[in-house]
């Protein structure tokens, strides 16, 4: 339900509101405020991020705030402790001090004479994350959050380890913040002490991979932040959102399995084709009215508007159609569906049984004897695609867009062990987390073991459903793992991630078994072998895979003004596979070119390229090497920044090596320089 919030208010926008913190620091804040605040108070929606309000995310911001505000709240865009232009310094992400922060803000806010008391907090992916994280404490004045792209645990949902497998994001990730927590304070926020503050962040920055690397189990810094600890805390009413392109698409079961068991907290979750950006913007399309979802969502928490939300489906979400394998969809064909309850009383397990000639069989009680080998290369995993596709809907389908997807999967296959089902005899809907029980033994102590479900055609291109992962140490425990007894027998069981699918009649499905996935996942210490002896799958399949009629419907996006933005260069994004035939090393390149663009508001110049090369040769895991470099420039009249960063790791057995660099000039002229230079031992190895 997405009702009108009532008229529309005249909006002013304050570029920098000073929060106060506790201990002196102050927060710096883009508002957006109802002029009508003067005389009548007014709910107040926050987000809260790293992401830099003046450039980093201000394009996005202008699609966002300014509907909301205008219809009746106060929206207020925080710059985190240590980042943009706030004061003081990060540390890492979603720290003790950084939640404490959120609960002290949003009590500041509550208390101003704008504020009718009440206070909602959004945002996706860091935003999602701390909306969750802050909920779990429960500040009184938290009335409800919007979350998406987003983990209720972080060790086992998150861009660092999943099934306590190694993710090549781990590095990725504090590589974009090496080079995002580099950049300057804008010095028309604050000329008096810009310089100063920028050269005690670059003093004091870390380089976040190694804070996350040294915690290879999920201990008690994972734990952290974790809301799965304590479901039971959250009070605030959630709406969580997701996206099938995406790989953070399991938050929203989660939510629903384990939040308003008893009225507490109301949860509704919302997932579509989307990659990692806000459903009203996303590609692949169809995009919907989000901000509408949002408003209604807001009018009934925290305004206490009877508008019906209460009593929307738990769960709305876009069943995907089969599709021919692409890098890049500018629309994913499907239809929009609802469940009243989750687990759904509409979806049970369909099972499948591997069998010794390859098969998926759907036969009752068989169990045929097998031994199969699997030892893949370690270039298995180049169709993986990103962990989170950051493309943007565009107007103009006929232009290619970035290939971040996994595309068609024949190559992988290739390298893997498969075992496919005869013919689908009907159409069949998958709703759910798939799971592929296996009996295996392996050669080595440590081996790590890939799942991927792929929806074979007919004429043999295979599209990727979903897929999942187990470091087969991690097998019983994620805080104790155990090695393995080579030549012994283990009883495993690896859960793919959730999704919805429609597997026409005729075609197969297919289970694709594989010891590698990289660069998705950084490489065992040695070449594995694993021999599976049994394996069987657990399909959650709907019953109805055809209504009769679409389920739910959401209005199309908002068209707003935007952003006052000018190009001076256009961005690209290119992804290239080599292997050299003299060395036989295989490699993977990314160039991210996002283009200078210049504000018109405010005159700031932006340019920023990204280049990764991640290369591994097929026989040898310890040769994975990934190098990363990131070059931006800030300009503002004759104030010229450029700056430099990059990381670069590799392995043997025992240890990952890493390095890492900033350089900072001025003017042309060096202000800083550092290097990182770290032996991280391997927990398991």
């Amino acid at each position: 339900m997405t009702t009108a919030s009532g008229p529309l208010f005249c909006v002013h926008v304050t570029d920098d509101m000073r929060i106060p913190l506790p201990d002196g620091t102050r927060l710096s804040a883009r508002v957006w405020m109802p002029d009508a605040a003067a005389e009548t108070p007014f709910p107040a929606v926050i987000e809260y991020i790293p992401y830099r309000k003046r450039d980093g995310t201000i394009a996005r911001d202008e699609q966002i705030h300014p509907f909301i505000a205008a219809r009746g709240y106060v929206c207020l865009r925080i710059d985190l402790r240590g980042s943009g232009d706030s004061d003081g310094l990060l540390e890492d992400e979603y720290t003790a001090v950084e939640l404490d922060d959120a609960c002290q803000v949003i009590a500041w806010i509550a208390t101003q004479p704008w504020c009718s008391g009440a206070v909602g907090m959004m945002g996706k992916s860091w935003g999602g994350f701390n909306a969750l994280q802050t909920a779990a404490l429960a500040p009184p004045a938290l009335k409800a959050v919007v979350s998406g792209y987003t983990t209720t645990d972080r060790f086992a949902d998150d861009i660092h380890y999943k099934g306590g497998c190694l993710l090549g994001d781990n590095l990725r990730w504090g590589a974009v913040m090496l080079a995002y927590s580099a950049r300057p304070p804008d010095p028309l926020i604050r000329p008096d002490d810009w310089q100063e503050q920028w050269l005690a962040r670059l003093s004091a920055e870390p380089f976040l991979t190694l804070n996350w690397l040294a915690h290879q189990r999920r201990d008690g810094y994972w734990r952290h932040g974790s809301v799965c600890e304590s479901y039971e805390t959250i009070q605030a009413a959630v709406l969580v959102f997701a996206g099938w392109a995406d790989n953070y698409m399991n938050a929203p079961f989660h939510l629903l399995s384990n939040l308003n068991r008893d009225g507490r907290a109301p949860v509704r979750a919302l997932v579509g084709p989307w990659g990692h950006q806000y459903p009203h913007m996303a590609a692949p399309e169809p995009r919907i009215g989000f901000l509408q979802e949002m408003l209604a969502w807001w009018d009934r928490w925290l305004k206490g508007t009877d508008n019906g939300t209460a009593s929307q489906p738990v769960l709305r979400y876009w069943q995907q159609d089969s599709v021919r394998p692409q890098r890049h969809y500018h629309v994913r064909t499907g239809l929009w569906r609802a469940e009243t309850s989750w687990p759904s009383e509409r979806v049970s397990p369909a099972r499948f049984t591997l069998t010794a000639s390859g098969g998926l069989s759907d036969a009752p009680d068989l169990a045929p004897a097998m031994a199969c080998l699997i030892a893949t290369p370690q270039h298995c995993g180049l169709t993986a695609g990103e962990f989170f596709p950051m493309a943007l809907a565009t107007p103009d389908h006929t232009v290619p867009g970035p290939p971040e997807l996994p595309g068609d999967q024949r190559a992988d296959d290739g390298l893997s062990v498969c075992f496919d089902s005869a013919p689908l005899a009907a159409d069949t809907a998958v709703l759910g987390a798939p799971e592929l029980a296996l009996t295996l033994s392996s050669a080595t102590p440590q081996a790590q073991i890939f799942v991927r479900l792929c929806d074979l055609h007919p004429d043999g291109a295979s599209t990727r459903i979903a897929h999942g992962m187990l470091n087969l140490s991690f097998r019983d425990s994620a805080e104790q793992p155990v090695p393995l007894v080579p030549g012994d027998d283990y009883d495993i069981t690896v859960r793919l991630d959730h999704t919805s699918y429609l597997l026409p009649r005729g075609h197969r499905l297919r289970v694709a078994l594989s010891t590698s996935y990289f660069p998705f996942v950084w490489p065992s210490p040695e070449q594995t072998c694993l021999t599976v002896r049994a394996g069987s799958l657990s399909l959650p399949v709907h019953h109805q895979p055809h209504p009769p009629a679409a389920e739910t419907a959401f209005p199309g996006p908002e068209e707003l003004s935007g952003w006052a933005g000018k190009t001076l260069r256009r961005g690209a994004y290119t992804r290239t596979v080599h292997q050299d035939l003299a060395t036989g090393l295989v490699s993977l390149t990314i160039r991210t070119d996002s283009g200078r663009t210049q504000d018109l508001s405010h005159g700031l110049i932006t340019d920023t390229i990204a280049e990764e090369v991640w290369s591994v040769h097929p026989d040898d895991p310890l040769s994975a090497r990934a190098d990363i470099d990131w070059t931006q420039d800030y300009c503002r009249g004759d104030l010229q920044i450029q700056i430099k960063t990059g990381a670069t790791m590799t392995s043997d057995k025992d240890s990952f090596f890493l390095t890492g660099y900033i350089r900072a000039q001025q003017n042309g002229v060096p202000v800083f320089e550092q290097q990182f230079d770290e032996v991280v031992p391997r927990d398991q190895r």
